[in-house]
C-alpha cells in the first residue's frame, strides 16, 4: 500500500516538471536608437514602460510561451542591420534610407529576407535630418561645402539626405570630402570646430542648436521628400510568431498614445531614459513639433522610399529591392483591428506642419513655472523682455517658420522686422527675401527682444 501511494505521489509531482519541461522558450530580440527621436515609439518607450510585455500573447500555442526579451541600443540604423541578418536580432527600428539598404541587403541573400511592417513617425516636410556646421562658420548654404569635409554616420537617413542634397545642388561625392562619424563623434567634431559641416538626423541638430554648438544651413525639408522611420522584422521569426510581431506593434500604438496624453512627462521622463535635452525632445514631441507619431503604412511612404532608393542607385550604393515583396500591412492591420481602432482612416490622414501648425501660438519654457503660450509675436516678445528683466531662466523659446510651419528654437529662428510685424524663418535666404519683400530687416531674437524692453 505504501508502494502504491508513493509511486501516486511522484506521478503527481512530476506532472509540472513535464509542464515546464514542454514551456517554449521565445527570444525576442529587438535593436533601437535611444538617440533618435523618431524611434522611440517603438524602442525606448516600450522598453522602459514593459508595453511588449503588456501584449504579448497567453493563450492557445503561447499558453507555455517562455518569453526572453532583450533591447540593444545602436548610434544608427545600419548596425542593426547587421545584426538581424546574423540573426542576433528580430526586430529593427530605424530611418527611411536604412529601412531600404535593409530590404535590399535581405533580398541580395538567397534565403533571408526582412519586411517592412510599420511605421513609427514622419515629418511631411522631410524635417528631422540636417546639415549643421560650427555655430561661427561662414558657411551658410550648402553650395559652399564644395570642396570641405563633410561627415556623417555612413549607411543613415542623414547620409542618404546628404547625398541627395547633394545631388539636387550639383555637387558630386568627388568634390567635397565625406567621413564616415557617428552622431556623437559629429557633434563633437562640430563643437571643436574640427569638421566643416555634419549631416545628421533627429534630433542631433537640434542638440547641437540648443547646446549653443552647431547651426543648420541646410534642413531636410529642402529635400522635397517625406521623413520616416519604421519597423522591420526577420521574416522567418514573423512566419513563426505572427502574433508576437502584432503585440509589438500594439505597443508601438500606445507609446504613441502615451507622448499624446501629455508631452510634458513624456518629454521628462525620456531626458531620463536618454540624456537628450527634454528641451530638444519638446521640440520634436510637443504640439506642432517636428513628428507626427502614427504606424500605418501610407502609399506616400512607399513612394517617398522608392525615390530614396533611387538616389542611391545613382550613388551605386545599394542592391534591387522588391517593395512588393517586402512591405506587407498585415500585421499593423490586425493590431489596430484587435485594439478596435481604424487603420484606414488613419492612414488616410497625413499631416502637413504648413497647416497643421497655422495659428499655433508662441511658447516660452520659464525654468520653474514651466511652459506658457502666446498668441501673437508682440504678446512672445513682451513675455520674454520682461522674464529677461526679472532674471528668470528660460530653458527654451519656441516659434514657427512662416515658410513650412516646422517648430523652431526662438533663439535659432532667423527674424525679420518689417513695420511692427515680426516673422521667423528656418532658413536665412528665406529671411533675406522676404525682408527684402517687404521693407524689411534681419535682425536678431535679441534685437526683436529689445524692442519690447520697458523703462522700469
Amino acid at each position: 500500500m505504501k508502494h502504491i501511494l508513493k509511486s501516486a505521489f511522484l506521478a503527481t509531482a512530476l506532472v509540472p516538471l513535464a509542464s515546464a519541461a514542454m514551456a517554449e522558450k521565445i527570444s525576442i530580440a529587438i535593436g533601437h536608437q535611444s538617440m533618435c527621436t523618431d524611434t522611440y515609439t517603438a524602442g525606448i518607450i516600450i522598453k522602459e514602460l514593459g508595453l511588449l510585455e503588456k501584449y504579448l500573447p497567453t493563450d492557445g500555442k503561447y499558453a507555455d510561451a517562455d518569453y526572453d526579451v532583450s533591447w540593444a541600443d545602436y548610434s544608427s540604423g545600419g548596425p542593426i542591420t547587421n545584426q538581424m541578418m546574423a540573426n542576433k536580432l528580430n526586430i529593427g527600428v530605424m530611418g527611411d534610407y536604412p529601412l531600404i539598404v535593409n530590404g535590399a541587403k535581405f533580398q541580395e541573400t538567397e534565403s533571408l529576407r526582412s519586411i517592412y511592417v510599420a511605421g513609427t513617425g514622419y515629418n511631411l516636410k522631410g524635417s528631422g535630418n540636417a546639415i549643421v556646421v560650427p555655430v561661427d562658420s561662414d558657411i551658410y548654404s550648402i553650395d559652399q561645402l564644395k570642396g570641405k569635409d563633410v561627415s556623417t554616420p555612413v549607411g543613415s537617413a542623414a547620409w542618404g539626405m546628404l547625398l541627395k542634397a547633394m545631388q539636387d545642388n550639383g555637387i558630386p561625392t568627388g568634390e567635397y570630402g565625406l567621413k564616415n562619424q557617428s552622431p556623437a563623434v559629429g557633434a563633437a567634431n562640430i563643437a571643436a570646430g574640427k569638421i566643416d559641416a555634419h549631416s545628421d538626423f533627429c534630433p542631433w541638430s537640434e542638440i547641437m542648436e540648443f547646446r549653443g554648438t552647431g547651426r543648420k544651413i541646410y534642413d531636410g525639408s529642402e529635400t522635397g521628400v517625406p521623413y520616416l522611420h519604421g519597423v522591420v522584422v526577420r521574416e522567418d521569426f514573423a512566419k513563426e510568431y505572427p502574433e508576437v510581431i502584432e503585440a509589438f506593434l500594439k505597443a508601438v500604438i500606445e507609446a504613441g498614445d502615451w507622448i499624446r496624453e501629455d508631452p510634458m512627462r513624456a518629454v521628462t521622463e525620456m531626458e531620463g531614459w536618454t540624456g537628450v535635452e527634454k528641451e530638444v525632445l519638446y521640440l520634436y514631441f510637443s504640439e506642432g513639433g517636428h513628428l507626427t507619431l502614427e504606424p500605418t503604412i501610407k502609399q506616400a511612404w512607399v513612394d517617398a522610399l522608392k525615390f530614396n532608393h533611387g538616389v542611391l542607385v545613382k550613388e551605386k550604393a545599394i542592391p534591387p529591392l522588391d517593395f512588393d515583396a517586402w512591405i506587407t500591412e498585415d500585421y499593423i492591420k490586425a493590431a489596430y483591428a484587435d485594439m478596435g481602432l481604424d487603420y484606414e482612416a488613419d492612414k488616410a490622414v497625413v499631416v502637413d506642419p504648413a497647416e497643421a501648425n497655422m495659428g499655433l501660438p508662441m511658447e516660452i519654457w520659464h525654468a520653474r513655472d514651466g511652459v506658457s503660450t502666446y498668441p501673437t509675436m508682440p504678446d512672445f516678445l513682451t513675455a520674454v523682455a520682461a522674464m529677461n528683466g526679472t532674471g528668470a531662466k528660460l530653458n527654451a523659446t519656441y516659434v514657427y517658420d512662416i515658410e513650412t510651419g516646422l517648430k523652431l528654437f526662438g533663439k535659432t529662428a532667423f527674424w525679420v522686422k518689417a513695420g511692427d510685424e515680426y516673422a521667423t524663418f528656418l532658413r536665412k535666404g528665406e529671411a533675406e527675401a522676404y525682408a527684402a519683400a517687404n521693407s524689411g530687416a534681419v535682425i536678431t531674437f535679441d534685437e526683436a527682444i529689445a524692442d519690447f524692453v520697458t523703462e522700469g
